[in-house]
């Protein structure tokens, strides 16, 4: 399935900044995607990502988390993290309205991935589906420090993006924490790939659009 992005939108209200991109025909759903610690929505994964998915006709928002609003570089601080789930809930009210049509799907690259995560723990009716790159299981040489309290309490269905060297977690210690969500969950392995998945070379934009198409949206219109 192809088509053409129709246009690319920029939205700076109410808190939320996001670039949104649409395609040409209507759309089958609508994906919200947040940058991980050190990027923001320009980064070349969700760039990737993004075309791959509106190809597929599906609306994509990359936004800014507000930590990113607030300063143009940096990591995030764990005391700002309720802050960037109230953006990604934000960004939800404020940009569900442009793709009204199909599934809302949030999630990320790393860090934005797992806030989104977590705001659909709080927050059960938030969204319709997680798409979680590079899910940042633990930090890299601490396997013992895994972040996965509330996996449980996620019921939608969950699309985890893999890559196979990524030092953040290993397949089976990703199989193994995948186990714990209550919703469906799939995960998708890129070989050759570590934590930022290798865009310009792994092929991870239509990998993960064909396994959104999939998992998300087989047999819709």
């Amino acid at each position: 399935m192809s088509a053409a992005a129709e246009s690319d939108i920029g939205v700076d209200r109410d808190g939320v900044v996001a670039e949104v991109s649409r395609p040409g025909g209507s759309s089958r759903a609508l994906v919200i995607l947040a940058h991980g610690a050190g990027s923001d929505r320009n980064s070349v994964l969700l760039r990737t990502l993004s075309e791959a998915l509106v190809a597929r006709g599906i609306t994509v928002a990359r936004i800014d988390l507000p930590y990113r609003q607030q300063r143009p570089k940096g990591p995030p601080s764990p005391s700002k993290a309720p802050a960037d789930r109230e953006g990604i809930r934000a960004a939800v009210a404020v940009l569900r309205p442009l793709a009204p049509e199909g599934p809302l799907i949030i999630g990320g690259q790393s860090y934005g991935g797992r806030q989104a995560s977590m705001a659909v723990a709080e927050d059960p009716d938030l969204a319709d589906g997680l798409l979680l790159t590079s899910y940042p299981l633990h930090p890299p040489g601490k396997p013992d420090r895994l972040r996965t309290e509330h996996l449980p309490d996620i019921g939608v269905p969950t699309l985890i993006v893999h890559g196979r060297s990524d030092s953040f977690a290993t397949s089976d210690e990703l199989s193994a924490a995948a186990a714990l969500v209550a919703g469906r969950v799939e995960i998708v392995e890129v070989d050759k790939a570590d934590h930022g998945l290798k865009p310009e070379r792994s092929g991870v934009g239509e990998l993960t659009a064909a396994a959104v198409d999939e998992f998300f949206l087989e047999g819709a219109s």
